[in-house]
């Protein structure tokens, strides 16, 4: 991880507890085993998406009445309603909150979280501890829900109501893109291995003097967090240099550099108050465990302690500023103007309070505005002070409101958005203009004619190469999507480019050699179309040797990204740690090889079959890294067979595991004779062994399965080829 770029180096994304090998972690029926299961309701295909095969959620929103919307939610901000009272009128910084927290489970790592389906609505997330009584913001908007509908989904609600939040208490604003689809279902997403959440002892990720961090993917510090804990780390606030630390890697994970880091805890803060009035213990359980007459809500106390404001959620309890409905400088002007005492709030937690302040520099009353009491600072807000780094981006803040309401602006928008991916997919009128660097902006391209390609291909298959190294530039270039965030693909071609054409994964010296040869042929053609051209020149050719004459149709008119406008430190949690695809593995990791490649086919929304044929195919290619030959289970490596499949199932191979491999390589030698026959590893054999992927690997190895095999990679290639072609897919919704 980079401090100043606020990205995460490759690495293993899977090392941490070796009790839990599983890319799950603790699933939803681990912590509430008793919940409705309706999983049954979901097999053979049946989904959980109520809406209409037909139904365009891009359409309808472009059909949205956005400025009225935007009226309602204004509106809704000082609409304090007596079973959930706003706190000092308004419900900005409640919104504020709802939204962060939807976005901000986003990590670097894979690509996870984020706000983009409103999985906020579903456990755990609704659930976790650090999203304690939001279950109320988003029943405050279900009467605009209910009022717009399929105009505007949760996902987008959620942070347009942020927005307008910011701006109706006079904060910056950058900008908002829509387009965001709900899902109906909880997201399989590997949050963590502990069995215990925060609020319950749990101990922190990183530990140094037991030599424990964050375990891979993983961004916050404790289960059930979003970020810190503001306490401080494992809840100690007297350990200032773990504060700065846990807040530097965490938001590190989240796409985060120092500056951003600062800018958002300090523009967060400077709205609303936290709240601990009283002991945690005199709350109800969360939503996801509570009895059916509660509809959904969590966290209950009774009617009169509501009404008083005595609730509790984070446990620290207080305002940060003296006028928390209002943006401005007051937040950092009281953080250096006093110094602080460590007290504990009513429900017990460690916060910090301004030695004698003065009155005017109270906040009022959550309830009543006539009375006035301290402000606080968290031990997280106290880093900003106590960080030398942090510090000096603080002093510039304090001494430049201007400075602090760009640089929050634009990190607001960031981590709202971050895992949109491309701004093709960004609907709406008020997309900003500007292209961030973080968006991986990539020049339009243009489409080369039919005759160009056709020449084209004709010179690369002519060229020298071969069959496995056009196939492996290919899918190095566009394996790199990720539909967890929509990044990396083919588009802009950032396999010529550092970080990429250095990774391992990618045999560099081979693909430097590929790609010094179809830049000579190229022409006019992009360095991107030609990757994806080559490899699908490569994939017809093997069909065509196997018998089989079909055209691969893969998209052309994308862009060449430049290296002035990619930043590399970005991509590189993009690095495969493991490309089952490939056979590639760095070294061994906790999870199992298999279930990494189950990983890697889910980010690149495969579906089992999919994921399937692909592998057998690329074995049949003989694209495997390194050229190991690991998988090749064919005689006639580069013609596209099904002879994996049939070589794999073949009942006269025996297998056993290569001495020194930890299970990992694995040797198939005749039954007769004993000789040795092929080498393969465990994303080879799991097609033999798992029964589900056993059943879809013989519909590929029977009697007449050659052809179906054959079209079926060549449909699933062109998906893979083409799954970041949001410039084309999102065309027809900006004109």
């Amino acid at each position: 991880m980079d401090a100043k770029t606020g990205e995460m180096s490759g690495g293993c994304p899977f090392h941490g507890d070796s009790s839990v090998r599983s890319l799950m972690g603790r699933t939803n029926k681990d912590w509430w085993p008793d919940a409705l299961q309706l999983d049954i309701l979901t097999q053979d295909g049946r989904k959980a998406d109520p809406m209409d095969e037909g139904f365009d959620y891009c359409e309808a929103f472009n059909t949205l009445d956005y400025n009225a919307l935007k009226a309602d939610l204004t509106a809704l901000m000082t609409d304090s309603q007596d079973w959930w009272p706003a706190d000092y009128g308004h419900y900005g910084p409640f919104f504020i909150r709802m939204a962060w927290h939807a976005a901000g489970t986003y990590r670097t790592g894979d690509g996870r979280g984020g706000a983009g389906s409103g999985q906020q609505r579903f456990a755990p997330l609704n659930s976790w501890p650090d999203n304690g009584n939001l279950d109320k913001a988003r029943r405050l908007l279900w009467p605009i829900k209910q009022k717009y509908g399929n105009h505007i989904s949760w996902a987008d609600l959620f942070i347009l109501a942020g927005n307008v939040a910011i701006e109706s208490m006079g904060g910056p604003v950058f900008g908002f893109g829509g387009g965001r689809k709900d899902v109906y279902e909880p997201e399989t997403v590997y949050w963590g291995t502990e069995d215990l959440w925060v609020d319950q002892g749990v101990e922190t990720r990183i530990i140094p003097e037991k030599d424990k961090q964050i375990d891979g993917p993983l961004a916050a510090i404790q289960m059930g967090l979003i970020y810190v804990n503001p306490e401080g780390p494992g809840g100690n606030p007297n350990d200032p240099e773990g504060m700065a630390r846990d807040m530097r890697e965490t938001f590190a994970r989240m796409a985060m550099n120092d500056e951003e880091t600062v800018a958002l805890t300090a523009g967060g803060h400077a709205f609303g108050k936290a709240h601990g009035a009283v002991p945690a213990d005199l709350l109800s359980g969360s939503p996801e465990s509570e009895a059916l007459q509660l509809q959904g809500f969590g966290w209950i106390t009774d009617d009169q302690m509501i009404k008083d404001g005595r609730i509790t959620t984070s446990g620290i309890e207080g305002a940060w500023s003296n006028n928390p409905t209002q943006w401005g400088g007051d937040y950092f002007r009281l953080l250096f103007k006093y110094e602080y005492e460590l007290v504990k709030s009513p429900a017990g937690a460690n916060q910090w309070q301004p030695i004698n302040q003065s009155e005017e520099d109270m906040a009022p009353d959550a309830r009543d505005p006539s009375k006035k009491v301290p402000t606080m600072m968290t031990t997280a807000d106290m880093a900003l002070k106590r960080d030398p780094e942090y510090r000096k981006i603080s002093e510039r803040f304090l001494n430049d409101q201007a400075a602090l309401d760009d640089a929050f602006a634009r990190a607001w928008f960031k981590l709202c958005h971050r895992d949109m991916g491309p701004k093709a997919r960004y609907l709406g009128p008020e997309v900003p203009a500007e292209d961030m660097i973080w968006q991986d902006p990539i020049p339009a391209g243009s489409i080369p004619s039919g005759s160009d390609v056709a020449a084209f291909k004709s010179a690369v298959l002519s060229s020298g190469l071969s069959v496995s190294e056009l196939v492996k530039a290919a899918w190095a270039s566009a394996s790199t999507y990720r539909n967890s965030d929509h990044r990396g693909g083919a588009n802009g071609a950032h396999l010529r480019l550092a970080p990429q054409n250095g990774w391992a994964a990618n045999d560099p010296d081979e693909l430097g050699k590929v790609l010094a040869k179809l830049d000579g042929l190229r022409g006019n053609i992009s360095m991107a179309d030609a990757i994806v051209l080559a490899g699908t020149a490569a994939v017809e050719k093997a069909a065509q040797d196997g018998g089989f004459d079909i055209s691969v149709d893969v998209t052309t008119g994308r862009g060449d990204a430049s290296a002035e406008l990619t930043d590399a430190e970005s991509f590189e949690p993009l690095e495969p740690f493991a490309d089952g695809f490939r056979n590639y593995l760095r070294t061994k990791a906790t999870v199992k090889t298999e279930d990494m490649l189950v990983d890697k086919a889910q980010l690149l929304g495969l579906s089992i079959p999919e994921m399937t044929v692909l592998v057998g195919g690329m074995r049949a290619l003989g694209a495997v890294a390194g050229n190991s030959g690991k998988g090749v289970l064919t005689d006639r490596p580069g013609t596209l067979s099904n002879d994996f499949f049939v070589n794999l199932l073949d009942m006269g191979t025996k297998w056993t595991s290569v001495d020194g491999s930890q299970d990992e390589e694995f040797i198939g030698t005749c039954r007769k004779t004993g000789a040795e026959k092929w080498r393969a590893t465990r994303a080879d054999l799991v097609f033999g062994s798992n029964s589900q992927l056993r059943a879809v690997a013989e519909v590929y190895a029977q009697s007449g399965g050659e052809e179906k095999f054959v079209r079926d990679f060549a449909e699933a290639w062109v998906k893979v080829m083409d799954a970041d072609r949001f410039d084309l897919t999102m065309a027809k919704y900006h004109n």
